[in-house]
């Protein structure tokens, strides 16, 4: 009988192991293609960090020599960039959030062949093509929306690179993990990438692959950094010594930044739709008059207009020279509404941080408020601007905070967001990226249903 219960303890307890080891070994198998797309994206990431930053300060230089030289380059600029993407890839136009949110709601098997459209290798060198040459031309964009899409690319490159023996997980969730990546290699945000993902992107459950969601943007994140270091995409603003009666300033900047986001938003759909009708002769017409527009206002008005404008952020928050004129938050509008509708590749996060922060600035100066409190205001501008756009204010609350690595004002900026959301849903209810996205969803349904009554004629 003894016999007997040893033997049935060790075949449970070798059964068991087996599980165990099929079940880890399954796992391992699961993350590796997560574990590749990441490293991937981290590299790509960097080495898109270094061109960006280079070719502004390539359009410096220039203006350096020859400030008359933007009316020649911008309006360049701005049309190779258009042709870039009329060229090689319609789809890499924009920000690149749209198309990420519309390729993991098409992520079906009725439309499996249409997301190589919204995600591929063409759209990464297309989209990394034409957003240097936008920001060459002093266009106001950013490229972290950019980098979300370069990374669903990869995330999708690998996903289909996959053998059918291998054990995976769905493409929505490959999608998914990929935009999370990007934007924590992009700000260098690991958290702000699992928010964002949980917030703007996810329609499904993500705890059915939490763990590789997780993995995958530690790994981007780390690649980031040891490439680049471990840097803090803002760095250490003070914020120290706030008083109470702080809140109501950041009440008050939050609520207009939240308005002037969600402005900007309509202002640049509005555009987008009255830019329907135009043939190609009018569309040309239109990027060089823009080119013309953007260099006239940074030449005559205010330069600040030109770039993602991170520069601005980084003046307003660490030299002396906090207050921005009231027209500064004007360009940053109008250099968004203007640059996204050039049909070229460019992201509105940074151009939406920035707007934020000259925001917070200018109610800073009326306010007469100087230091860690003039500070605060900068940061509740961002948190409320990009909010206003976004519709995501966890994401953006944590995303400043991870920028700046300021924990004391973790309230600050969760009061911030709340309100600017709040305030936001007064001139509109969608986001922009929302709105965006049903344009390309709808755009591929109908393609889809073309191409079908093309083979039934056939």
């Amino acid at each position: 009988m003894k016999r007997e219960l040893v033997k049935l303890r060790r075949t449970g307890k070798f059964f068991f192991d087996l599980i165990g080891t099929e079940r880890i070994r399954g796992n391992i198998l699961q993350a590796l293609p997560f574990w590749l797309a990441s490293l991937m994206t981290g590299l790509i990431a960097v080495a898109y960090t270094k061109m960006f930053a280079y070719s502004e300060g390539i359009l410096q230089n220039f203006l350096h020599w020859h400030s008359w030289f933007i009316f020649i380059i911008t309006p360049v600029c701005f049309f190779l960039a258009w042709l870039t993407i009329q060229l090689f890839a319609l789809n890499a136009r924009g920000s690149g959030i749209p198309q990420v949110m519309a390729a993991i709601e098409l992520a079906t098997p009725k439309y499996e062949n249409k997301i190589d459209k919204l995600l591929s290798l063409r759209i990464i060198f297309v989209k990394i093509a034409s957003s240097l040459l936008m920001v060459l031309g002093g266009g106001a964009i950013g490229r972290e929306g950019p980098t979300i899409q370069i990374a669903g690319s990869v995330f999708r490159m690998v996903n289909k690179w996959i053998p059918q023996s291998w054990p995976k997980l769905s493409k929505q969730s490959f999608i998914l993990t990929g935009a999370a990546a990007g934007l924590a290699a992009a700000f260098n945000t690991p958290l702000g990438g699992v928010v964002f993902a949980m917030e703007e992107l996810a329609k499904i459950h993500i705890r059915f692959f939490r763990t590789a969601l997780f993995s995958a943007v530690i790994i981007a994140g780390l690649t980031a950094q040891g490439l680049l270091g471990p840097y803090l995409y803002l760095g250490y603003p003070d914020v120290n010594n706030l008083g109470f009666t702080i809140f109501f300033g950041v009440a008050t900047t939050a609520i207009l930044a939240g308005i002037a986001g969600s402005l900007t938003s309509k202002g640049i759909l509005q555009l987008m739709r009255w830019k329907k009708s135009f043939n190609k002769t009018k569309t040309i017409a239109f990027l060089f008059v823009a080119g013309l527009l953007v260099a006239t206002l940074a030449f005559f008005v205010n330069g600040a207009i030109l770039g993602s404008g991170k520069s601005l952020m980084t003046t307003a928050l660490f030299t002396n020279n906090k207050y921005y004129p009231w027209h500064t938050m004007i360009m940053r509008m109008l250099g968004s509404i203007i640059c996204f509708n050039t049909g070229a590749a460019g992201g509105v996060f940074s151009p939406a941080l920035a707007a934020g922060a000259s925001i917070g600035s200018y109610v800073a100066s009326v306010s007469h408020m100087i230091g860690s409190n003039a500070n605060i205001l900068i940061l509740s501008g961002m948190v409320g601007f990009l909010t206003g756009v976004t519709r995501t204010p966890f994401t953006s609350a944590i995303l400043v905070l991870e920028m700046t690595d300021r924990h004391n004002v973790i309230f600050h900026l969760m009061i911030a967001a709340l309100l600017s959301n709040i305030a936001s849903l007064m001139i509109d209810k969608h986001s922009l990226y929302e709105q965006l996205k049903k344009d390309y969803v709808e755009e591929t349904i109908v393609d889809n249903s073309e191409v079908a009554k093309e083979n039934e004629q056939s």
